[in-house]
């Protein structure tokens, strides 16, 4: 990696990123502790306090316990993965321990396949997932959600964003952006992006699909499209491997109401006992300095939300 120049270090970054989310390479069952301090990566919620607000919504078996269980699928960075000490790592990881710690509990971090963590909830083998799940009707039926913040799509630009490029206004109109084929961004949103510019007198986006993204670093960086449409973790992940190589742009894409909403929930049972006490703790991360230092851990400060709301 030493040897490669930044553009090149960004993008080995990003395709790993991207290699990881397509296959999930992490077996499923791992059991490791969310309090693990190691080289790899530090606790964050080392030396927080716990909310007595939030420990009084505590059921009496949990306080006895004395160990609330997240189930997360350990093999998608920025938000969840493993370091290769095997050390559980992310923003949602952060997330997690910084719950378990506000309630004045231990944290068990249970390694599953995404598809297996509902019914896992609903049969009652882990207590709640922070696994980037968003809501949706199917799944309010069986469980509770808690928004805790907000996914999405950026625009990676030029180191700094030297051109003022906001993917959500008219400085975008008339730039040559690059998306990947088959991505919503370039199936859905950036000819939304497009019209919106036409339509006010203004030229259109110049759509420039490219095969995958480290062909869109290479010709970000020698000045041949002026921004890179994609998902916000995945940008913003690789930035952080080498921040002088590109940069995401501070706005998310705003996507009208008719696509639904970014946000991402917190999930327990329905009904939980739980529910209440992890709200509470999530809100009182959220009210936290802790809850900006976790997004800003990954590159993930445009995420930030205010309301840690249930259903």
């Amino acid at each position: 990696m030493k040897t490669r120049n930044k553009v090149q270090t960004a993008a080995a970054a990003l395709a790993v990123v991207l290699a990881l989310s397509a296959c999930g390479s992490t077996a499923a069952g791992t059991t490791a502790s969310g309090n693990s301090k190691t080289s790899d990566t530090a606790d964050i919620s080392a030396g927080v306090q716990p909310d007595q607000n939030a420990v009084k919504l505590l059921p009496d078996p949990i306080k006895k316990k004395g160990t609330i269980s997240v189930a997360m699928e350990l093999a998608y960075p920025p938000t969840s993965f493993l370091t290769p000490s095997n050390v559980p790592a992310g923003f949602n990881v952060d997330i997690s321990r910084l719950i378990a710690a506000r309630l004045g509990l231990k944290l068990d971090i249970q390694n599953v396949q995404f598809a297996t963590i509902i019914p896992g909830l609903t049969g009652g083998r882990y207590d709640f997932t922070a696994t980037d799940m968003s809501k949706t009707a199917s799944r309010l039926k069986v469980l509770d959600m808690i928004d805790y913040w907000k996914d999405g799509s950026s625009l990676g630009v030029k180191t700094g964003n030297p051109e003022k490029l906001d993917i959500n206004d008219s400085s975008i109109c008339g730039k040559s952006i690059a998306v990947l084929p088959g991505a919503t961004q370039q199936q859905t949103y950036l000819p939304l992006v497009s019209t919106k510019c036409t339509d006010s007198g203004k030229p259109a986006v110049r759509a420039v699909v490219l095969p995958n993204v480290n062909a869109a670093l290479s010709q970000l960086a020698s000045g041949r499209i002026d921004g890179i449409f994609y998902d916000t973790p995945s940008l913003a992940y690789a930035a952080k491997q080498d921040g002088n190589a590109f940069s995401v742009a501070a706005a998310q894409y705003a996507k009208p109401a008719s696509l639904g909403t970014d946000l991402v929930a917190i999930a327990l049972p329905k009904g939980s006992p739980l529910t209440k006490a992890v709200q509470a703790a999530m809100q009182s991360t959220m009210d936290s300095p802790q809850y900006k230092q976790a997004l800003a851990n990954w590159g993930l400060e445009s995420g930030a939300i205010t309301d840690a709301k249930l259903n």
